[in-house]
């Protein structure tokens, strides 16, 4: 069925029709004349007025100006009277916005937007609506402050905050974001291709993994910490802080936000932390160390005296005695020297770095096989050096003779009664640094059963009744604290080397 609007004028008249059409619409509609003398008249104007100003009827048609007027807040009447001046005047539109002060509703922001006509006499007609925008105008004004709180935040935040668009393979950054990150692109916007270019090569593999975990929806949000190459060619550390914001129909990422945090100061600290926690666990282990070998290597020089004592009260040849004797003295020189060492490494536990100087192998090797020779003798131990006659090495005196002892006691005490025992000292460069071998035919170690405790403290693999598995424990410490490394080969019944690999 088709409508004709003017087809109604045969059952109501327009005018009912538009009073029906006004009293539905809550904006006021007027018409305002301005004569050629400047006289000022209000020939129409719609009932929603009345609410709108909160003006009686009787009052608006008696003085509709000036009842409006008093309603105009006191601060914009200028404006008001200004631009209404410029539309008679300058023949513009009478377009204003201003504020009113209403007796109930208080303070509200109106509209007034308006058609201009000139009639044949110069008289001029405004044909008018005024709009209430007072909710309009309380969300801009909330809108506005979230946008400077949000600008703010970013401006004072140590964060800075990016936008990802997948799609158009765009990032864009904040300002404090490009500071963070010091990085100096166009427009705010860059390539995300950069980042596999200024994270560094260490963190790259993790960065990418947390990003995508994140992307196929493993994790809420993702959190990274790495670090980035700044412009001046210096790594910084940051915290990365995202999440996908925007798919598509199958779940692909189309946007995402986030932010970056530098946390250069607080790594920094946490460095440092770890600095000195490393540097007061290897003052412990020094400790740990020199109190293991006052035990030990004490013990050591101890039972070589019991023993050669019990020897000479056992030998009733005179000759027999004297030639023990011998070994007395050297054991008594060695103790001394031993002590020595030991108040030397008492003196040092305060210095930052353990003493260090170049030591003459074969030297501390004779003097270790002479403590150790007691042993040796009664089982016919057969001694076979390889070690140049000027090989050197860079150790601590001390840690470099509990090293040697250690691992020459150890092949004796473990001697295959079955053999003669034969124990090799060997020393070679090996990827240009300097190693040392020492070799026997012993018992040997299952290290498929016992490798992972070989160094282990009180860790012992033979039923032997002067086994008490801390002799291993020493050496390793004492060989990694020089930044050496020592590992071992071993078959049971065929026997053991251990290999020695100095820092130098």
């Amino acid at each position: 069925m088709e409508f004709d609007f003017y087809k109604t004028k045969k059952n109501k008249s327009t005018n009912v029709l538009k009073s029906k059409l006004f009293d539905e619409i809550s904006d006021a509609f007027f018409v305002f004349t301005i004569s050629v003398h400047d006289d000022y008249k209000m020939p129409f104007i719609s009932d929603s007025a009345y609410d709108m100003f909160e003006i009686l009827p009787d009052d608006m048609f008696t003085n509709t100006i000036l009842s409006v007027h008093s309603r105009i807040h006191q601060e914009d009447k200028n404006l008001v009277k200004q631009s209404l001046i410029d539309a008679i005047k300058k023949g513009k539109k009478w377009d204003v916005i201003f504020r009113a002060q209403l007796p109930d509703k208080g303070l509200c922001w109106l509209k007034v937007t308006t058609k201009r006509e000139v009639n044949n006499d110069g008289s001029v007609e405004l044909y008018g609506r005024i709009t209430d925008i007072t909710d309009l105008k309380d969300q801009e004004l909330k809108l506005k402050i979230s946008e400077e709180r949000f600008k703010f935040a970013l401006e004072t935040s140590t964060s800075g905050f990016w936008d990802w668009d997948i799609k158009a393979n765009a990032v864009y950054y904040s300002p404090q974001s490009l500071k963070i990150l010091e990085l100096d692109v166009v427009n705010n916007v860059d390539a995300p291709e950069r980042w596999a270019e200024i994270v560094h090569p260490d963190d790259l593999e993790k960065y990418y993994k947390v990003i995508y975990d994140h992307f196929d929806e493993k994790t809420p949000f993702y959190e990274n910490f790495h670090r980035v190459l700044t412009s001046k060619e210096k790594y910084k550390w940051i915290l990365s802080r995202g999440k996908v914001i925007e798919r598509d129909a199958n779940g692909n990422p189309l946007k995402v936000i986030g932010t970056h945090t530098d946390v250069s100061s607080q790594k920094e600290k946490e460095l440092e932390l770890m600095k000195k926690m490393e540097f007061y666990s290897e003052k412990n282990n020094r400790l740990l160390n020199f109190s293991h070998i006052v035990s030990h290597n004490l013990n050591s020089h101890a039972g070589n005296f019991k023993l050669l004592l019990d020897m000479i009260d056992l030998e009733e040849n005179f000759a027999e005695k004297r030639e023990t004797m011998k070994y007395l003295r050297t054991v008594s020189n060695d103790l001394n020297k031993t002590i020595e060492d030991l108040s030397q490494i008492v003196n040092i536990q305060n210095n930052a770095e353990i003493a260090v100087e170049p030591l003459n192998l074969n030297a501390y090797l004779s003097r270790v096989l002479n403590i150790v020779n007691a042993y040796s003798y009664r089982n016919n131990a057969t001694i076979i050096n390889n070690i140049p006659a000027e090989a050197t090495i860079n150790f601590n005196p001390a840690y470099l003779e509990s090293v040697l002892q250690n691992l020459c006691t150890n092949a004796i005490k473990y001697a295959n009664p079955d053999k003669f025992l034969i124990i090799e000292f060997n020393f070679f460069l090996e990827n240009e640094k300097k190693v040392l071998t020492i070799k026997d035919n012993g018992l040997g170690i299952d290290l498929e059963k016992y490798g992972h405790l070989l160094f282990g403290m009180y860790k012992t693999f033979h039923k032997h009744e002067k086994a008490n598995g801390i002799g291993l424990y020493i050496t390793k410490n004492q060989i990694e604290s020089m930044n050496g490394r020592v590992t071992v080969e071993s078959q049971v019944g065929k026997g053991t080397t251990f290999k020695i690999i100095f820092n130098d």
